[in-house]
């Protein structure tokens, strides 16, 4: 019992939520309230000032009520009453409790015969303090206790409503209703606005996702179809030139043309693949029949899949430039280890755009590829000693190096590219490893 009379107390003041904060159509809405209470019973003071009546014990179980006249002190006193219970009223959202407080003191001192001088303030805060009160157990402890005190302060009766009033007793609970009826009406057509525009901010959101995901498979087909591309037409032009001098060079390089076509064609087929693979997903979730479907092309179409390819390709990647004319150096330090597909993937690309752009730009030149493994980061770059434009120089877009840097920042890597001091481009990758 104790242990829990002082959680009771504890939690009386802690708040239930945050303070109300209202808004100012609510503000003038309570003003407008206190002021027309306030002059109704300031007037009604002011109207009953010699009519207060005191009951006066004249013998055991005998009372008789007597007229008291009240005088400038006693006007003055009643106004008083009249103007702080009404104007308490301003703040009965903001501090529901306090104006309570307020309101059920002027009550209590508020003589019997005139008790509607403070009574309608009274059932106002009442009112108030049960539904804007944040300190519920604090809330739930002064209600009763407020309604209590008023009705065994010998102020116990209510106040009679004269018959003119009945009307507006009746016609004010429907007009509250009404306007009730009105601001309920308002919240649900704004409420359907807003959801309307969550649902355009989401399909505004969509979109922007497709055209990222479009944007990311463009840049993959530039990176496999420039490298590879670029590479077929050096190696077929040096076919076509050596083709009568020397036709077992100009076999080779078509070996390697054809050899360049056919990865190119299978990084082809998986990008395609991924679009297909998407386009299966959005279909299953249309229908069951839908999704099974699509399930099962999925199947087929993951079984035709081949790898991207990593680190471990590098090799080939340098043998087929070397293929072209292009003398390239691949220098490996460090322990190798196993990273993770999307960043052996990004490292790949790298080295590839680099040794692409060194092909169309730097036509004579000599490369050098190295690519170091550190205890937390993995370092590649690619270098070439300068060289004069070749033949596919004007099929570039420019979007190389952007793309790049994108599939580097997924992995908090960083591009450095520029020419170099001694001659020829420089292009330099860091990327965070974790420590094994």
């Amino acid at each position: 019992m104790r242990d829990a009379a002082r959680r009771a107390i504890r939690d009386a003041g802690v708040p239930s939520g945050p303070p109300l904060r209202p808004t100012r159509r609510a503000w003038q809405f309570d003003v407008l309230v206190a002021l027309v209470l306030g002059i109704a019973t300031v007037y009604y003071g002011i109207d009953n000032s010699d009519n207060v009546l005191v009951v006066r014990e004249i013998a055991p179980g005998e009372q008789r009520v007597v007229p008291r006249p009240t005088g400038p002190g006693g006007l003055a006193f009643m106004v008083t009453l009249a103007a702080v219970a009404s104007g308490a009223l301003v703040l009965r959202r903001r501090y529901p409790l306090a104006v309570l407080c307020v309101v059920t003191t002027a009550t209590l001192a508020t003589p019997q015969s005139v008790l509607r001088l403070t009574f309608y303030a009274f059932v106002i805060a009442v009112y108030g303090a049960a539904v804007y009160s944040p300190y519920r157990v604090a809330t739930l402890a002064a209600l009763p206790t407020s309604v209590l005190l008023v009705a065994t302060s010998g102020n116990s009766m209510t106040p009679i409503v004269p018959n003119q009033y009945t009307a507006l007793l009746i016609l004010g609970p429907m007009a509250v209703a009404a306007v009730g009826l009105r601001s309920w009406k308002l919240r649900t057509d704004e409420g359907r606005t807003r959801l309307s525009a969550l649902e355009r901010e989401q399909a505004e959101a969509l979109r922007r996702a497709v055209e990222h995901e479009r944007a990311r498979i463009a840049r993959e087909l530039h990176d496999v179809v420039t490298h590879n591309v670029s590479v077929m037409i050096i190696q077929a032009g040096a076919a076509r030139k050596i083709m009568k001098t020397s036709p077992e060079q100009a076999v080779e390089a078509l070996l390697a043309v054809e050899s360049g076509g056919r990865a190119a064609m299978t990084e082809l087929r998986h990008v395609m693949g991924l679009l297909t693979m998407a386009d299966e997903g959005e279909s299953a979730g249309e229908g069951r029949e839908a999704g099974a479907h699509g399930g099962a092309e999925l199947g087929e179409a993951g079984a035709e899949l081949t790898p991207q390819p990593g680190l471990g390709q590098l090799a080939e990647l340098v043998g087929r430039v070397r293929d072209t004319g292009l003398p390239v150096d691949l220098t490996v330090t460090g322990l190798p280890r196993p990273l993770p597909p999307g960043l052996e993937l990004a490292a790949y690309r790298v080295v590839q755009e680099a040794l692409t752009n060194t092909v169309k730009h730097a036509a004579g030149a000599t490369a050098a590829v190295t690519v170091e493994y550190g205890p937390q980061r993995l370092r590649l770059e690619v270098t070439d000693t300068g060289g004069h434009p070749g033949a596919g120089t004007a099929t570039g877009s420019g979007r190389g190096l952007v793309g790049l840097r994108e599939r580097l920042a997924v992995h908090d890597g960083t591009l450095t590219t520029g020419r170099r001091l001694t001659g020829g481009y420089r292009v330099e990758a860091l990327i965070p490893l974790e420590t094994p």
